[in-house]
């Protein structure tokens, strides 16, 4: 069929396998948030808030129900978050974000595509240090003048509040998360976030000049990402494309 459907079809299969581990993703998350409350989002705010990330993420209904419908089935996996902090080429300094139902498993995982592409993993605290662990809310429709007099009334304590080209952002202490997030959601029931959550922002970024360490960087990147267990990594070069 030649080189072109030979092209096609491994471009297919990639896309597959990724769509796959976000629903893995999503769904675990899901899973979690129904299980530790009542598996009903009008009584789970925790759950509302992951079902709605993942309807923006254009996560499957029959994927989030499935999720819902195994966490009201009683006994099941018992889902654990861990960090992992770390040293790659080019200076980078890493925070992986993992949600796992086999520590070993993840472990395992995670090392191996640490070190096999010139990184090495660090004891708890050896990078957290070195970022602003934060509470984020982007969204739309707003001045940040306007938020910051919803934030105040709520008693909210900001760390600052960004705004560029009609997008407002908040940054906040992480322990602030829900307050904040109950406080814009009371006074603008509309508001559609497009980002929310816990982020890890590094103090001191820097920039990748030698292009084989870029390109080791992001070959380390690629590799932490694509395990199932990873949620989010954070790090703390600037100025790399690490999408496809």
């Amino acid at each position: 069929m030649g080189r072109a459907y030979e092209v096609r079809k491994a471009a297919m299969a990639k896309t597959a396998a990724r769509k796959g581990k976000e629903y893995a993703r999503f769904a675990a998350q899901i899973y979690k948030a129904a299980k530790s409350g009542i598996p009903d989002p009008e009584l789970n705010q925790n759950l509302k808030k992951e079902i709605d990330r993942a309807k923006k993420a254009s996560i499957p209904a029959d994927v989030i129900k499935r999720a819902i419908e195994k966490a009201k089935g009683g006994a099941g996996e018992d889902y654990t978050t861990v960090n992992y902090e770390g040293f790659g080429p080019g200076n980078s300094m890493f925070i992986v974000e993992c949600l796992t139902d086999n520590m070993n498993r993840t472990n395992t995982a995670v090392r191996t595509a640490v070190t096999r592409n010139g990184g090495k993993l660090g004891v708890p605290g050896s990078v957290s240090h070195m970022f602003l662990n934060r509470a984020l809310f982007s969204f739309e429709g707003k001045t940040d003048e306007e938020v910051l007099e919803i934030l105040i009334a709520a008693d909210c304590d900001v760390s600052d509040i960004e705004y560029d080209d009609g997008m407002v952002s908040v940054y906040a202490p992480s322990e602030e998360y829900k307050k904040i997030r109950d406080a814009l959601t009371d006074s603008l029931p509309d508001v559609e976030f497009l980002e929310d959550g816990i982020v890890w922002i590094p103090q001191m970024p820097v920039e990748i000049v030698d292009e084989e360490e870029k390109q080791a960087f992001i070959k380390m990147f690629r590799a932490i990402e694509d395990l199932d267990d990873v949620q989010k990594v954070f790090h703390n070069i600037e100025g790399v494309e690490l999408d496809d």
